[in-house]
């Protein structure tokens, strides 16, 4: 319900800056060029306040959470993000940046640590292309406080040497997997393993998060649909 609640503030404060086009206010072509944008909180224990355009549109925003997917008119955005005590963005923990949103395209924006431990965010650009009938896409993303590491899929490396802040994409049949991360070259997990469906239709998105030093490596999985 929370996470609800925070999504529909979003929506509306954004309506309200004008970003994004009231409902039934414009054609309906019109919204086949916004872009669909999504939110990740995958600094560790730090709950955080997330402005646009210097208004805040997420407040108290959990680890581990998404906020999202939101249709924003395509162009620049201004985005910081505070903590959760600010009350303003003066004095932002990460930003301000300014972020490229284009017609039709589909984004997260991830607000993470960088390899060393600091605080940052990352504009991922989700493929939305579609696949063979019958598989799935996953995108596994680094977005952790670790160095190098390896994807393992049900015990199997499948993507290798992965490093903060990239990605690395395999195309698998549809079924439930069991995703473990470990540190390069090995196969003894640092995170995981983890059970993720792969349904048919969607890019699923798995962001390996957290901080290995300060023992908070986690897994947190996001799904997307494809355009066809």
């Amino acid at each position: 319900m929370r996470k609800k609640l925070l999504i529909g503030a979003l929506i509306g404060v954004i309506a309200a800056l004008g970003l994004a086009a009231p409902a039934q206010a414009s054609p309906t072509w019109l919204h086949y060029v916004d872009a669909k944008v999504s939110v990740f909180h995958g600094v560790p224990n730090t709950p955080v306040n997330v402005f646009v355009n210097h208004m805040e549109v997420l407040a108290n925003f959990q680890p581990g959470s998404f906020a999202g997917p939101l249709s924003l008119k395509p162009g620049q955005y201004t985005v910081s993000i505070t903590a959760a005590s600010a009350t303003d963005d003066t004095h932002p923990v990460i930003g301000p940046v300014t972020l490229t949103f284009l017609p039709r395209g589909n984004y997260t924006i991830a607000a993470h640590l960088t390899a060393a431990g600091a605080p940052t965010a990352t504009l991922f650009k989700n493929t939305t292309l579609p696949v063979r009938h019958g598989d799935g896409r996953v995108i596994v993303r680094h977005i952790a406080a670790a160095p190098a590491v390896d994807i393992l899929v049900n015990g199997n490396p499948t993507m290798r040497g992965l490093t903060n802040p990239h990605q690395s994409i395999a195309i698998l049949p549809s079924a439930t997997y069991a995703f473990a991360v470990a540190l390069a070259g090995t196969t003894a997990p640092v995170i995981g393993p983890a059970n993720v469906p792969v349904p048919i239709g969607k890019d699923t998105i798995v962001y390996a998060w957290g901080s290995a030093t300060a023992g908070t490596l986690a897994v947190a999985v996001q799904t997307v649909p494809l355009r066809w």
